[in-house]
């Protein structure tokens, strides 16, 4: 049986379990307290035989200060399982390009030394390292935080990133499976600035858009989001990889999760159905 061992279970990984459960495999994951249904990630003994057992590894935890935790602790073991392995990293390890495009073949220069540290670690180990833009999905979208009254427009032009939804990050890494290492960027095929996208979710809940702010009023890390603009090419992962964003816009992407939360389809949704977990 393939059995998939998951290093950090958060919202992108865990939708990316039940998507790999739903084809046959076998799911287990880590998580820091060893919550029921998980491996506590200190527990040495336990997590070094999950890795044993593993066909496939993928981890998600990002690195701290310190560096990524999961190879200092299990970096050894996992050189030496034979299992594939995958890493959820980050498109910031590029910096910001001034709004230019960006692909696999640029130098990594981003601002967080460790996550630069831990993407260029995992591929020495021969993994399939995605790079992933802003990430949403439901419960977690310009929807969400529209309705919510958090959504902010900013007086800044000219900004723009990319992003990607949910389901493409798990139909990308299940593309790697079969497909080589190397660093794969996963994300949409039209890159946008953050006001288009509050603004078209705000078209489409039939509501006013939130006023523009301005940027020195925002939170530092607010700011740090802002600091970088870049367009992120995803034409290796479609070339070497076969894989193609289900939801290759904004407007897409929106569109179907507004029709997931309408009165219309919430009214024939059953009475058991629960939100994604981070």
């Amino acid at each position: 049986m393939a059995r998939l061992l998951i290093f950090g279970l958060g919202y992108s990984a865990s939708h990316l379990a039940g998507r790999v459960r739903a084809l046959g495999w076998e799911v287990v994951g880590t998580s820091r307290s060893g919550r029921e249904g998980t491996i506590a990630f200190d527990d040495a003994a336990a997590v070094t035989a999950a890795i044993g057992r593993a066909t496939h590894i993928l981890s998600s935890v990002p690195p701290d200060d310190a560096g990524d935790a999961v190879l200092a602790h299990y970096g050894a073991a996992l050189s030496a399982s034979g299992a594939w392995l995958g890493y959820l990293s980050s498109t910031g390890v590029y910096g910001d390009t001034g709004g230019a495009w960006v692909d696999e073949s640029a130098p990594i220069g981003g601002r967080r030394p460790a996550r630069n540290a831990a993407d260029a670690a995992w591929l020495g180990l021969g993994a399939r390292v995605f790079r992933l833009p802003g990430i949403y999905g439901p419960g977690r979208s310009a929807l969400d935080r529209v309705r919510a009254g958090t959504a902010h427009r900013v007086e800044l032009a000219a900004q723009v990133f990319s992003r990607v939804h949910v389901d493409d990050i798990s139909s990308g890494v299940i593309a790697a499976f079969s497909g080589p290492p190397g660093a794969y960027n996963l994300a949409d095929d039209q890159p946008a600035s953050q006001n288009a996208v509050i603004e078209h979710a705000a078209r489409l809940l039939g509501l006013d858009p939130p006023p523009l702010v301005r940027l020195a009023s925002l939170s530092a890390m607010a700011r740090g989001f802002y600091a970088e603009n870049r367009r992120v090419a995803n034409g290796k992962a479609r070339r070497l990889l076969g894989w193609r964003p289900a939801y290759p816009d904004y407007r897409v992407g929106l569109g179907a999760l507004n029709a997931m939360t309408s009165p219309a389809s919430a009214s024939n949704a059953p009475a058991t159905a629960t939100a994604d977990q981070r």
